[in-house]
């Protein structure tokens, strides 16, 4: 499936280095599916947005997510894509940009053809063809709506898509130059916080997180002395102060580092999709190693 990384050290601007597909050490990792698009955001001091982004579909691309990023930010979002809906093409790789907020999704959403004409002319917000894309145009719709309100914005277009659509799961990370949202829906797909302390659980150590199978590395030496919260779609490391969120729950870092939590959508998805239920390139997405 895929997989989703954000990381807040507001208000300390922190430089990591970033491996979206870590290069693999033995022929093993042949025998895993390979990911289908890999992406980073971060942003400058002033808050210009930044996109590093590409569909593994060449040997080129390959080289790009094998490469080492090294950027500095405040927020950082990655993700390593299984294709469910739309071409392997930069448009359709995560993360995707919308007023000045940059967005990641983990999940299938189907019953396109209605959330095309709920959106009406935000449809224009879209540039590619995947349903992550269109659900961040609804929750950047309904943001505008309740007055720049960030987790309103979510809260509403996830309760319409849960309402309305069929839903396999709608985890996601947002993020501002100064902010960070997650949500978990339904409890299809794990997704893990972990509020960092300096240094760690020991004090002294850097962060150097990786996933599983060798889709994503992320390492950062300035955590050694400023704190941070992470959020991630599996445990990266052994802290052992990783909380798996509870289904519904929306959490938010703000420019302080201060965390919100709660649950914004305790009722099950009207039209819930099991694994049979998808296309068979959905299904596998939501399957694949990662």
């Amino acid at each position: 499936m895929c997989r989703l990384f954000g990381l807040s050290s507001t208000p300390e601007r922190t430089r990591a280095t970033f491996w979206l597909l870590d290069a693999p050490d033995s022929l093993s990792h042949q025998s895993h599916r390979d990911p289908d698009g890999t992406g980073l955001g971060y942003f400058d001091a002033d808050g210009t947005p930044h996109m590093h982004k590409a569909p593994i579909a060449a040997y080129e691309d390959r080289c790009f997510a094998e490469e080492a990023k090294e950027v500095e930010s405040t927020t950082f979002l990655a993700h390593v894509r299984f294709a469910s809906t739309g071409d392997l093409e930069v448009r359709n790789t995560h993360p995707f940009l919308q007023d000045g907020r940059l967005f990641a999704h983990n999940g299938v959403i189907e019953g396109l053809a209605d959330l095309d004409a709920e959106l009406g002319k935000d449809r224009e917000l879209v540039q590619g063809d995947t349903d992550s894309e269109r659900f961040f145009a609804l929750i950047t719709r309904e943001t505008r709506a309740h007055g720049g309100d960030v987790a309103a914005g979510i809260e509403s277009a996830a309760r319409w898509v849960a309402r309305n659509l069929p839903v396999y799961a709608l985890n996601l990370v947002l993020t501002t130059p100064r902010e960070l949202w997650a949500l978990r829906y339904p409890d299809t797909h794990q997704l893990y916080v972990l509020r960092r302390a300096a240094g760690g659980q020991h004090g002294v150590r850097h962060l150097d997180h990786s996933g599983s199978n060798d889709r994503m590395r992320v390492r950062s030496r300035d955590l050694a002395g400023t704190s941070a919260s992470v959020v991630a779609s599996e445990r990266m490391d052994d802290h052992p102060r990783w909380h798996l969120m509870e289904p519904g729950e929306l959490f938010h870092i703000g420019p302080d580092l201060s965390p919100t939590r709660r649950v914004v959508l305790p009722e099950e998805p009207a039209h819930r999709l099991s694994l049979a239920d998808l296309r068979p390139e959905a299904a596998a997405s939501q399957q694949a190693a990662g």
